[in-house]
């Protein structure tokens, strides 16, 4: 059991007006993501970030595991973006307004018309919408979200409007699956409770949970469950928590809530 690291990366989309609870350690800086890493280093299946973005993103793409592998890297990436925060314009740009061709697709990305054929939805606070390897995405300006991906450093940019920034068109376009999205939007404001993707269909099992008293969870022996807490503040087996934490766990785990009720994402890897 312990608590994660959090590491605050900037980038060019990122802001300098972070929520109070990451604005001291990210002051003066254009952070885009605090990511949250074993303080010993080791290699952890999942990884948890919080984004936050002023820009968009630029449009891009990620291998599945036997892709990733076939580069020689050691997994493939999958994740999920639940929305805490966004502007009233805000979008999330996943998949293809229609079916494209290999050679159409990469003109759009070279002539910039790429923008005009993704799905740009319209977002609130509490959607939540998993991204599976070979979905080309990106995400818009405006927004905070909790994204809980495979821990995979590896994305294929597609395109950058315009930005100064390597692109990686034939490993993307050779990934990339060339159709609309077919994942159905689960919509889960903070306070309720539902399975926001399960293990079945992820790498990984995701659960936004809502506490009113002191609960316990059991972790499977030999998983780890990343607990992820959006609200209030306690301790679990003794260990302090609260809002912008995130913990590692395994075991039988006893939570003590000491700020109200609290909603959290618990994720487990397969």
């Amino acid at each position: 059991m312990q608590k994660l690291k959090p590491h605050y990366v900037e980038k060019p989309w990122g802001r300098t007006d972070l929520p109070s609870i990451f604005a001291a350690a990210g002051a003066g800086r254009q952070v885009g993501e605090v990511w949250f890493e074993s303080a010993d280093g080791r290699d952890l299946p999942l990884l948890v970030k919080y984004i936050f973005t002023s820009d968009r993103l630029s449009i891009q793409v990620h291998p599945d595991d036997a892709q990733a592998v076939n580069k020689g890297l050691l997994r493939g990436k999958e994740e999920i973006w639940y929305i805490l925060d966004c502007e009233p314009s805000a979008t999330l740009g996943i998949g293809l307004t229609a079916p494209m061709a290999p050679d159409q697709f990469r003109t759009a990305a070279q002539d910039g018309s790429l923008e005009q054929w993704i799905d740009w939805k319209p977002v609130k606070p509490g959607d939540c919408y998993f991204i599976p390897a070979g979905t080309v995405h990106a995400i818009g300006a405006g927004i905070t979200l909790v994204e809980i991906q495979q821990n995979a450093d590896v994305t294929y940019r597609l395109y950058d409007y315009g930005r100064p920034r390597e692109l990686h068109l034939d490993e993307g376009v050779e990934v990339s699956r060339l159709t609309p999205y077919k994942h159905v939007l689960v919509e889960a404001p903070l306070g309720s409770e539902t399975r926001l993707i399960a293990d079945s269909a992820a790498p990984f099992s995701l659960d936004l949970v809502h506490w009113n008293q002191n609960q316990s969870v059991s972790v499977p022996d030999g998983k780890l469950l990343w607990f992820t807490p959006l609200t209030s503040a306690g301790k679990v087996n003794g260990l302090s928590w609260e809002k912008g934490d995130c913990l590692l766990l395994e075991g039988e785990c006893a939570f003590t809530l000491t700020g109200g009720p609290v909603s959290a994402l618990l994720a487990i890897p397969r």
